[in-house]
């Protein structure tokens, strides 16, 4: 299969060795995936300049689509955007869905990847629907289009926005294949404004000395509505972007991740509780603020946790639905198959009428709390 692999022609067109290229293949953090007739190789981990999740398209044409880079957090706004940034800061708002990149193959074929590289079959069908993607692609092949999918009926990160309706998609970033180059905002927006493709939604771009009371307004206001956050961005790209949350989405994230407290991370928990002490120093809020800040803390703690603990005491499984639109049984039975490949531990717990119901279990939260139940130690 390595034989198979064209180690040197990838080479040229990364500029990451061969030799490297082969050992990573070797070890496990460069695989080859074949889906639907295409034949790719996914970076499980970065390698040289090529991010994680960045995948190769074998075939006629060698196509790198590369990972969506990370995006830093900021603790502090003001001392940071004096920092980071230059003379302006572009202020988008941060959606909370979940991160996939579109592209048009040589092939014709238009591919959604998630985070980690994989095509997600349902996010490809979705696309698709939401979107009139071919005049674009037709016209621009070379870039990527990377955005949120968003919306109560999604099958990864579920939020109402009422503006999408039940799913929706937003485009934050317009980035070239091969060399992950962006387009500057302005253009970025104005290009996908010319084909009718929804951009995420633009605040403003301020001066850098007015840029961090701004972004506090804005941040204040996102969280009375119940949205997560904004991402800060130099104009011309050049420069990382940033990223900011809002006390009441950390609170949405705590509450969700301790209703599942054993299949979580202590660095997801831990990360959360650190952001809200800088933002409440930083906010500079009244005692009834900072009160109420502890207090959404607390209930954000307690209470998913508690609930779990009696469900499961009564002899329930942790476990979590999620009802999406598909076109048949078997595309349900698709994602299904999707999931499990991700390691993902799921089921299809009901189909009627083009809805699925997707039950997602998590063992270790139903395991370990049984385990507390009957006299374990901790």
């Amino acid at each position: 299969m390595n034989s198979d692999i064209p180690f040197d022609l990838i080479q040229e067109r990364t500029g990451v060795p061969s030799s490297r290229l082969k050992v990573a293949f070797a070890r496990g953090s460069l695989r080859l995936l074949e889906s639907a007739g295409l034949q790719a190789l996914l970076f499980k981990k970065p390698l040289g300049d090529l991010e994680a999740g960045t995948v190769i398209y074998l075939g006629d044409e060698t196509e790198v689509i590369r990972g969506f880079p990370k995006i830093r957090r900021t603790l502090l706004l003001s001392p940071t955007i004096q920092e980071h940034f230059r003379d302006r800061v572009a202020v988008e708002e941060k959606m909370n869905g979940y991160n996939v990149r579109i592209a048009c193959l040589s092939s014709g074929e238009t591919v959604a990847l998630t985070r980690g590289g994989h095509v997600c079959p349902f996010t490809t069908r979705k696309a698709q629907e939401l979107l009139d993607l071919s005049e674009f692609f037709r016209e621009h092949p070379d870039l990527v289009i990377c955005g949120e999918m968003i919306g109560r009926d999604n099958p990864y990160v579920s939020q109402d926005y009422p503006e999408v309706g039940p799913l929706g998609f937003r485009v934050f970033d317009l980035r070239e294949k091969n060399t992950n180059r962006p387009l500057p905002v302005e253009e970025r927006r104005a290009l996908l404004d010319s084909y009718g493709l929804p951009n995420v939604r633009l605040f403003g771009v301020y001066p850098i000395e007015e840029a961090a009371s701004e972004v506090a307004d804005i941040i204040r206001a996102l969280g009375m509505a119940g949205r997560e956050g904004v991402v800060m961005k130099d104009p011309s790209m050049e420069v990382p972007p940033l990223k900011y949350t809002s006390s009441q989405a950390h609170a949405r994230e705590l509450a969700y991740a301790f209703s599942y407290p054993f299949d979580f991370g202590r660095p997801f928990f831990f990360s959360r509780v650190i952001r809200e002490g800088f933002q409440a120093y930083e906010l500079d809020e009244s005692d009834d603020e900072t009160r109420e800040r502890a207090r959404r803390l607390g209930e954000a703690i307690i209470y998913p946790m508690l609930e779990r603990i009696k469900s499961i005491s009564a002899g329930e499984a942790a476990y979590e639905d999620t009802v999406i639109d598909v076109e048949d049984r078997e595309a349900a039975e698709e994602f299904i198959r999707h999931l499990v490949r991700l390691g993902v531990s799921a089921t299809l717990a009901d189909y009627r009428d083009g809805r699925a119901t997707i039950r997602r279990f998590y063992q270790s939260t139903t395991d370990r709390i049984n385990n507390y139940l009957k006299g374990g130690l901790y």
